[in-house]
């Protein structure tokens, strides 16, 4: 420690390998994985790109805006550990972010059968059609890098207790998003959204705390679709 409280970068960097192999043998990844690497995704400690090799598996590869684990554990061990998923999100992902991961090696190494992508609502001060086409571009890089996956986008859910300027900006995104991937046999797109908004216009705090992230019992009903649906492009695929 340089200075009694605060660790030196090789301390550091010795504990965060640590814990995130901790982590991925928490979640069973230690039964498939034959490789791991990272490496600093900015000045900042807390971000980082990591790719897992497999081999020999079934797997899909998971974008998750902001998804909580803290919350959604269960949830995520129950659905998705099972089908070998792992999750590369990063906490306040925007289009431009993932695209960035995408093109520096993020997609390297792996290829899973199922991509499934679900960004946008960070990204504040876009127009919809500036957010679509962010996403679009990041379809573009997964098909060209990984030709055989099927990438399959999530819709971005309503937020806000009341009807806002934001919640209308993410059902435009939807409406464009699903109108771009409807001619495109390698895509498909997943409304997750189980109705959120009730007859008043609000969201209850019961689904979403602060009115943007999930509880666990709102997890549970946006996981459970999106695990038929990936199931079912599994199954589709196998041999």
């Amino acid at each position: 420690m340089v200075d009694g409280c605060h660790c030196t970068i090789d301390l550091y960097q010795t504990v965060k390998e640590k814990s995130l192999m901790s982590c991925l043998l928490e979640t069973h990844l230690s039964s498939f994985c034959t490789s791991l690497r990272y490496s600093k995704l900015s000045a900042s400690p807390s971000f980082f790109i990591y790719a897992i090799h497999i081999s020999d598996c079934t797997h899909i590869y998971v974008f998750l805006c902001k998804i909580s684990f803290c919350v959604c554990w269960q949830v995520w061990r129950k659905l998705f550990s099972p089908l070998h998923a792992l999750n590369f999100g990063v906490s306040g992902d925007a289009t431009q972010h993932v695209l960035w991961r995408l093109i520096n090696g993020e997609l390297d190494y792996i290829s899973p059968k199922v991509v499934v992508l679900w960004v946008g609502t960070n990204n504040h001060g876009h127009t919809p059609e500036q957010i679509c086409g962010g996403i679009m571009a990041i379809i573009n890089v997964i098909h060209q890098k990984l030709p055989h996956a099927h990438t399959l986008v999530l819709g971005l859910l309503p937020r806000g207790k009341n009807p806002n300027p934001l919640r209308e900006r993410n059902a435009s995104v939807n409406a464009l998003v699903q109108a771009e991937v409807v001619s495109l046999s390698h895509v498909s797109f997943l409304d997750v959204d189980p109705g959120f908004i009730h007859s008043d216009g609000s969201i209850l705090h019961q689904d979403m705390y602060d009115y943007l992230h999930l509880t666990q019992q709102a997890y549970q009903r946006v996981c459970q679709p999106l695990y038929e649906r990936i199931k079912s492009l599994l199954d589709k695929q196998a041999p």
